[in-house]
This record gives structure tokens, sequence and C-alpha cells, in this order.
């Protein structure tokens, strides 16, 4: 199934969120998020960028994320987008 930008961004933003406020580092966030390493850190890099989650750096080798407030709106909003968008028969 082939998933667009803002489907990939939406399922990032989940996992973060579903993490909790512990985080989540890098593995298991691709791993749930079903993406490859190059393809998934332009899509972290665009999301830490936009003050959609935080990078907290642990050590040298371990990075968590954590979702941020405006993180939180744009997925519960985006979600809201999307059930109405379906509701018209449209596919995002």
């Amino acid at each position: 199934m082939y998933r667009n930008k803002q489907q990939i961004n939406q399922t990032i933003l989940d996992t973060v969120l579903m993490s909790g406020s512990e985080g989540i580092t890098i593995t298991p966030l691709l791993r749930q998020s079903n993406l490859p390493f190059k393809r998934a850190i332009g899509f972290i890099d665009k999301l830490t960028q936009n003050n959609l989650i935080n990078k907290i750096v642990i050590s040298d080798v371990k990075k968590v994320f954590i979702i941020t407030e405006r993180g939180k709106i744009l997925l519960e909003e985006y979600k809201k987008f999307n059930m109405i968008a379906e509701s018209f028969g449209l596919e995002l």
C-alpha cells in the first residue's frame, strides 16, 4: 500500500504519541512506522524542524523522540480532516 507524505507524518506522530512521556528511540519508531532508516530520517528532521516532535539526545548514540503540544494539535486536526474527506468519498 502506498502512503503519501501526510500519511507517513501521521504514522510517525501517532507512533511517538503512543510512546508516552518517556519517548521512543529511533529503532522502535522505524519498526512501528514501517519505514526504512534513510526515508524516515527526512520525515523526522522535518517534524523536528517544525517543532512537532522534540529530539532529546541522551548520549552520543541514543536519541529519544517526544511529541510536542503542537504535534498533538496537528495530529488531531489531520485526523478530523481525514474523517471529513472520507465521509465525502475522497481519499487523501
